[in-house]
């Protein structure tokens, strides 16, 4: 039904009792308010269990509360009283149900049955798990095994994700892509060619001994409110916050404290930025080279006069390699070129340059704000060669941290889930399991979507996720996933990709992670991988939502066994009723990053995967770390048009997590009611004759023939800077080219789309 557009500022600071009374709300909304005192204090806790929300890193202390707002919607929306039961799809084809709004669709609650869409009735009809598994086992013996891609979203437990993979390679593929294709792959693709590992350095207790905080491209409001803990306390200790992004976020100007009851009552927020940069999307890269260049101008100046070097001429010399050619580069750049492509003014980025130099210990975050561009490569790289200037990287206090979204997104590439061969031990799984495993590289996401649209990709199988919502040119894709001879989708609520049937489609519902699992050696623990390459253990506690559900574990096995010849090196029934198991294959495989792994998967705070760079050891081609060069000051896609061009940026609000919708409660921004809108500069809607409220026409600037249009936004004026303008994710997906990507990751472009607006 048509929603109302209500736009008011938001006065309050980040968390305090607005986030309070959000909690509150979506409790009631799910109708589990009896046990949200009992589940909560179990939520981030040793002997608990891990939050489905965001990878943020886990204390060895935990708070009273160990949660943020957007994690215990997390917990009230999975753990729901609603159901879509079989009942539920009998009253309603598919037809019908592709008109509701992705809220409303996962709104209807938990999957109870495994069900099987009959084309004829246009209903998911119930089925037997017995005749799923045997159903689709036939199917994928029919198929070439590189038409089918096993996709994967970034909350499967290791457990599940190391016998996926194992599934999709003894079948005979390496076409396993997942959510980190489309946010943190940039990260993955980029660090190993600087300092040799694919991960970030920082750990946790980094953050208590720190001299100054960077910030990149990361909302940490919405995305990684948990971290505010760690930012208010470097706050408390004087610590200067640096932070870089386009729209102002409320989580980085104010946070009141919901477990201080001295905050609560005073309502006196802790600022947490010293510093506030808004640089247009896409110019992270000329910020960077203009703190860059101060530095070494400054250093030239230093050496010149005998004074105290400004970078760690050290650390350069021992432990970097193409500092020289870089300084060269630097120094050559100019300043207007710089303030033009980024934004921001020379006076500026000295200012943050000046704040960095002075601290002894410096750690950087950022989010898919610096990843997702066509250029974020190079812009992640950049960030590095800042950091690299003064050896922040591998000392206490000091390093890079990429802020991961999807719980175990990280955690899944360690245990194998990635299309990349060179980031896969193979012939330790043809060792262990003696089989051939397939050498040649699979699909990533991008390739992926590209091989349904052309026809060579014939099967999707996937675990959790929603792949047709989340992926660019969307309109494009569903026309061809329906092309699609079969599609599985293993999940715990009803989704949009779901409905976008192909010949043959199954629903597959199985336990969340906050669900007690028992199998045949009693209740059983999972394990995952926070932003810090931190493993820790979970363990379920509530009641499951329906006697009908299995396993993440028991659904990959049952299809295994339903498609492969049997292996007796392969105790897929051992596994699922036992996952210690599991973890024993886990650590046989990969013994470097998991030693005694269930010993250890207790203990408080995570146990550390040994990362070299940590210790200034450099897994790279020259033995050191690697200064890269930019090839532009700008990480957008170089676009040429006749007409007025904006680069949109796409976005998350306050009330969702990835394509999940809780509400309509955009808090901190001030936009409730509706998600159908575009953020604007005011002398943007001057230049282009748009009013605050009028509906407008966006349409994405592309030479490839394809028309990409949103009609019926609404325009909103908003703070941020000239040129850029902003939308939600996934609504505006469909203006995105499948061909706007990483140039090195294939990460798609959601942060900079070149578009035109015109009013309608």
């Amino acid at each position: 039904m048509p929603r109302t557009l209500r736009v008011k500022p938001y006065e309050q600071p980040a968390g305090g009792w607005g986030s309070l009374q959000s909690v509150a709300r979506h409790s009631v909304r799910q109708a589990n308010v009896g046990t949200t005192r009992e589940l909560l204090q179990h939520h981030n806790k040793p002997g608990g269990y891990m939050c489905t929300s965001c990878a943020w890193a886990k204390p060895a202390e935990p708070h009273m509360g160990e949660f943020c707002e957007n994690g215990a919607k997390a917990t009230f929306w999975e753990l729901t009283s609603r159901r879509a039961e079989p009942s539920f799809f009998a009253e309603h084809p598919v037809a019908e149900l592709l008109s509701w709004s992705d809220h409303d669709l996962e709104n209807q609650g938990r999957l109870t049955h495994p069900m099987r869409y009959d084309a004829a009735s246009d209903r998911y009809v119930a089925t037997t798990w017995d005749e799923a598994f045997r159903t689709i086992g036939e199917h994928l013996r029919s198929f070439d095994p590189n038409s089918v891609v096993f996709y994967t979203s970034g909350r499967a437990s290791l457990e599940t994700s190391y016998m996926y993979q194992l599934l999709a390679r003894l079948y005979g593929t390496n076409n396993l892509p997942d959510s980190s294709n489309m946010c943190h792959e940039t990260t993955s693709a980029a660090l190993p060619e600087v300092l040799g590992v694919p991960v970030g350095t920082v750990l946790l207790d980094d953050f208590e001994h720190t001299d100054c905080i960077l910030s990149f491209g990361q909302n940490v409001g919405t995305n990684s409110p948990r971290m505010l803990h760690q930012l208010q306390q470097a706050r408390e200790r004087d610590v200067p916050i640096v932070v870089f992004n386009p729209l102002r976020e409320k989580g980085w100007e104010e946070f009141v404290n919901p477990q201080s009851p001295t905050q609560m009552v005073s309502n006196r927020a802790t600022s947490i930025a010293t510093q506030y940069h808004q640089v247009k999307t896409g110019g992270d890269i000329a910020a960077l080279v203009g703190m860059c260049k101060a530095l070494i101008e400054w250093d030239d100046e230093a050496r010149a006069s005998g004074r105290e070097r400004v970078v760690d001429a050290h650390f350069l010399e021992q432990h970097t390699h193409g500092f020289e050619e870089f300084a060269q580069f630097i120094r050559k750049q100019d300043w207007a070129d710089i303030e033009a492509a980024g934004g921001l003014s020379r006076q500026a980025i000295e200012e943050a340059a000046r704040t960095y130099c002075q601290a002894e210990a410096v750690l950087a975050v950022y989010g898919m704000g610096l990843t997702q561009h066509w250029r974020g490569s190079e812009s992640v790289q950049m960030l590095c060669n800042l950091l690299l200037l003064r050896g922040n990287i591998g000392k206490t206090g000091a390093g890079i941290c990429p802020v991961r979204g999807h719980s175990n997104v990280q955690g899944q590439r360690t245990v194998g889930i990635s299309e990349k061969t060179e980031l896969v031990p193979l012939s330790r799984l043809a060792e262990l399991y003696k089989f051939d495993p397939p050498a040649e590289d699979g699909l990533t996401t991008v390739d992926a979507c590209r091989g349904i649209i052309d026809g060579s990709v014939q099967a999707f199988i996937g675990l959790g996720g929603n792949f047709v919502r989340a992926v660019p040119d969307r309109n494009i894709m569903e026309d061809a996933w329906r092309r699609l001879n079969l599609t599985v989708n293993i999940a715990t609520k009803l989704n949009r990709t779901h409905l976008i049937t192909g010949q043959t489609s199954y629903l597959l519902p199985c336990l969340g992670r906050l669900e007690v699992d028992e199998q045949a050696t009693g209740p059983q623990a999972v394990t995952m991988e926070d932003s810090t390459a931190c493993i820790h253990a979970s363990r379920g506690v509530a009641a499951p939502a329906s006697e009908h559900l299995l396993s993440e574990p028991a659904i990959v096995a049952g299809i295994a066994k339903a498609t492969l010849s049997p292996n007796p090196h392969v105790p897929w029934d051992e596994w699922v009723g036992n996952y210690a198991l599991v973890r024993d294959a886990i650590e046989a495989t990969y013994p470097d990053d998991f030693e005694d792994f269930n010993a250890r998967m207790d203990t408080p705070g995570g146990f550390a995967r040994p990362l070299p760079a940590r210790r200034r050891q450099w897994n790279t081609d020259t033995g050191k770390a690697n200064f890269q060069l930019p090839s532009s000051l700008t990480a957008n896609l170089d676009t040429e048009s006749a007409e007025p061009l904006l680069r949109l940026m796409t976005l998350r609000s306050n009330d969702q997590f990835n394509t999940t919708v809780y509400g309509y409660r955009d808090r901190f921004r001030g936009i409730h009611g509706s998600r159908q809108v575009v953020m604007m500069n005011q002398r943007d809607m001057t230049r282009l004759d748009i009013t605050d409220g009028q509906l407008v026409d966006i349409r994405t600037i592309a030479d490839d023939g394809i028309e990409r249009r949103l009609s019926g936004f609404t325009a909103v004026e908003y703070d941020l800077p000239e040129g850029c303008c902003a939308g939600y994710y996934p609504e505006c997906n469909t203006l995105i080219p499948l061909w706007q990507h990483d140039q090195l990751s294939k990460t798609p472009a959601f942060k900079s789309v070149p578009v035109h607006i015109t009013p309608m």
